[in-house]
């Protein structure tokens, strides 16, 4: 089936946050009286939605947890604005895709304030503005599908003309249960064999994407 749309998630794909967002988890969760080791964090919380994770901890904990968006959100921003990068290679794997003219959204479990920031402290918002898509739009964030084909769906594009960029296990799950074709990024956090499994190729090298995408649109292996 032909490639017409590239979905990218936002962090861990684009921006390297997965790696800021872990640390100041663990650290907070801590302090609230969950100590969380940041491998867990990554294995329970990397690639789900904010609602979803704040109803967690709330669950662990045993009791509402009303500051907790305000606490992460400045704590997860100021990092942002220290130390936050765009994925090494991204910019010209989307220069490329672009080229090839390829049709590219974002969908991502982070809100929209969060997604203004990063990307646009790594000069990437003006690449996908009007084509970004978070799970505050959705009833279901990821690893339900209902994220992926509210983009498909904005962009007029089938699911099965779809290919999504992912480095979650939620996400790549996410992409299966929408009918979409995924390519797993292991450049990050995410160990490959989380995002191993049908219709998913794995790859830990963003220089691979545009030729992995063009191997999927024209019915090659990639």
């Amino acid at each position: 089936m032909p490639v017409e749309l590239v979905i990218f998630d936002c962090d861990g794909v684009l921006v390297d946050s997965e790696r800021l967002a872990v640390r100041v988890e663990s650290r907070l969760l801590t302090a609230l009286g969950w100590p969380i080791g940041e491998d867990e964090v990554l294995d329970r919380f990397v690639g789900r939605s904010d609602a979803w994770m704040l109803a967690e901890i709330e669950r662990e904990l045993g009791r509402p947890v009303p500051e907790w968006t305000e606490r992460y959100e400045a704590d997860l921003f100021a990092a942002f604005r220290d130390e936050l990068v765009a994925v090494d290679g991204v910019v010209s794997a989307i220069d490329a895709l672009e080229a090839l003219a390829f049709s590219t959204c974002i969908a991502s479990s982070g809100s929209h304030d969060k997604m203004r920031l990063s990307l646009g402290l790594t000069g990437l918002h003006e690449r996908f503005e009007g084509r970004i898509f978070s799970a505050s739009q959705v009833r279901a964030g990821k690893p339900a599908p209902d994220l992926f084909l509210l983009a498909a769906a904005e962009m007029g594009v089938a699911p099965e003309r779809c290919v999504v960029v992912e480095d979650s296990r939620s996400g790549v799950e996410a992409a299966r249960a929408a009918g979409m074709r995924s390519l797993g990024f292991a450049g990050g956090l995410t160990p490959a064999e989380w995002l191993d499994g049908p219709g998913t190729v794995v790859f830990d090298d963003m220089a691979r994407l545009p030729a992995l995408v063009g191997a999927l649109a024209s019915g090659a292996a990639p």
